[in-house]
């Protein structure tokens, strides 16, 4: 069984592959104040609850972009399952040549994303993904990162209009209703949900007039399903397409993986 983690700003994604199927997958909060100690705690009631057994773990793929989790989980997953963890980093084989000034600025998801998007579609396309920030990620038609775009996540605006006003209130983030709302949390929701929705069609928008033809628009992160209802450019939703790109790229890199030994 592999063992495939996506730690995030806000949460760390994980999953379990059976062969070629994502048989488990829970969302923790990313905190890196925790120890690899209570983050075992949490992957062990996980585990206990699915009938996983640790054991049976024999690889582990590790894409992150807070560098404090990052030596976290590589000590949990050498403590606790006796494996040296594959991070997407520095000379891991994506088969994906990053067309951008600086490669190493790239964050790990989003390679993970293109990989994942570029291997669905064989096609120019485009990943947006509602995390922390939301982003855009275009991928040529010969499966080249030619770059994309970072705007500030649905949560951080939602949080930093509660903080930054005295009478707005935190609203949970639903599928809105009318755009014109009847009262304050309608007029916040509204502003919100329809908000990102427009943000992402002019963007896409934008980037197809570069491109110079539309293409294929996937959505991924917390809040994809929220923002996809609302809008029609967007064609596909897969809350879980960074952990099936870590497969991908685990299987990539399965030969580096044996020549320097799964085991410490």
């Amino acid at each position: 069984m592999l063992l495939t983690v996506d730690i995030g700003n806000t949460n760390t994604l994980l999953g379990i592959f059976l062969d070629d199927e994502l048989v488990f997958h829970w969302r923790l909060k990313s905190d890196a104040r925790r120890t690899q100690d209570e983050y075992w705690v949490y992957l062990d009631a996980f585990f206990r609850m699915a009938g996983v057994i640790p054991s049976r773990i024999d690889g582990a793929i590790v894409s992150s972009v807070v560098p404090t989790l990052t030596d976290t989980f590589r000590e949990m997953c050498l403590v606790r399952f006796g494996l040296k963890p594959l991070f997407v980093e520095s000379g891991v084989k994506t088969g994906i040549a990053l067309l951008v000034d600086n490669p190493k600025e790239v964050g790990a998801d989003r390679i993970v994303n293109a990989v994942a998007a570029y291997e669905r579609f064989h096609r120019a396309c485009i990943v947006v993904d509602f995390g922390t920030a939301t982003t855009f990620d275009v991928i040529s038609e010969r499966g080249e990162y030619l770059g994309g775009v970072i705007a500030p996540g649905i949560g951080i605006s939602a949080e930093a209009l509660f903080k930054r006003t005295s009478k707005l209130p935190r609203v949970e983030l639903e599928k809105a209703g009318r755009v014109i709302g009847k009262n304050t949390i309608e007029h916040i929701q509204s502003g919100l949900v329809y908000g990102y929705a427009s943000m992402v069609e002019g963007m896409l928008v934008r980037i197809f007039k570069e491109l110079g033809a539309p293409c294929p628009v996937i959505a991924t992160g917390g809040f994809a399903q929220l923002i996809a209802s609302h809008t029609k450019m967007i064609e596909q939703v897969d809350e879980l397409l960074t952990l099936k790109g870590l497969r991908m790229l685990f299987l990539k890199n399965r030969s580096k993986q044996e020549e320097e030994g799964l085991r410490p």
